[in-house]
């Protein structure tokens, strides 16, 4: 290719370059610009408070329960996505008829907007005419609050969000068993392995890019939860199921506490960050070479 050419091409890296500058770097440096500042979102003027705001967020307890459960969104929604979507990959990759549209379906709520699932969900869950409350009383003769308890409200959200998005994590996984060479298991399957051997030793090990691919997309898809929690809670019983991004939303527009939830908004930015980096170097550093 000559240089030329190659001048040429790197014209088509400008539109990314520049998107990425508008809709990312800005933002990310405007808002590490306001986390030093007492500012209520709408007026002109600014006050300059240094790391005050960094200082009030680990004195905020709301802010620590928001941090917990932004935890336990990411990494037990991703834990039961990987657990859930292999199983289902599995499965779905035996013949049987009418395997496609079991997939299909599996896959639909991953095509939904998390507000709607969110709102849908709602209604399933509320007190009174919930789905689940009138199958209770169908059985048990009782009802259960089930978005006024707070433990209660995180479990429905991971269960939203994991049945949400475990599709996704099926069709990853699906598609890393069918790239698995049958040579290698009909090699396994002449020298006496059983079908769990296979599966231990020779198809999980090939399903490495997979599983850091899913890993690491469910991962930040959950540490970023937002849309669900909303709809669903909107923060509440209290406030103790805000994930860090929802309690943004709320420091932002409801307390008109801007520089704060920019302050809230640049730690979210650095914590999944490393987050992504240290999960993603840890599956690097145990790939598979085949």
């Amino acid at each position: 290719m000559t240089k030329k050419r190659l001048r040429r091409l790197n014209w088509f890296y400008v539109p990314a370059v520049v998107l990425m500058l508008v809709f990312i770097a800005y933002p990310l440096f405007n808002a590490v610009y306001l986390s030093f500042f007492k500012w209520n979102g709408y007026s002109v003027d600014k006050e300059f408070i240094g790391i005050a705001n960094y200082i009030s967020m680990f004195e905020d307890k709301v802010f620590r329960s928001s941090l917990r459960n932004t935890l336990i969104y990411g990494f037990v929604c991703t834990l039961l996505q990987q657990v859930i979507g292999l199983a289902l990959a599995l499965f779905l990759n035996m013949k049987f008829k009418g395997r496609g549209i079991v997939r299909t379906v599996i896959y639909m709520p991953a095509m939904v907007s998390g507000l709607v699932m969110g709102y849908i969900m709602y209604f399933f869950f509320q007190t009174k005419g919930g789905v689940m409350n009138d199958i209770l009383n169908a059985f048990a003769g009782t009802s259960y609050d089930w978005l006024g308890n707070s433990s209660a409200a995180i479990g429905v959200i991971v269960f939203v969000n994991t049945w949400q998005f475990v599709g996704v994590s099926m069709v990853i996984y699906l598609a890393g068993i069918q790239g698995v060479s049958q040579s290698y298991l009909e090699a396994a399957t002449v020298d006496g392995a059983g079908p769990w051997q296979r599966f231990r030793y020779i198809t999980l090990p090939l399903l490495h890019p997979a599983l850091a691919s899913s890993v690491i997309y469910n991962l930040i898809g959950g540490l970023k939860l937002y849309d669900v929690i909303i709809a669903m809670t909107d923060g509440g019983p209290a406030k103790r199921t805000h994930s860090l991004a929802t309690y943004i939303a709320n420091r932002y527009f409801d307390a008109e506490r801007a520089g704060y939830a920019a302050a809230i908004g640049v730690f979210s930015f650095v914590m999944i960050m490393v987050i992504s980096m240290i999960v993603n170097a840890y599956f690097r550093k145990t790939e598979v070479k085949y």
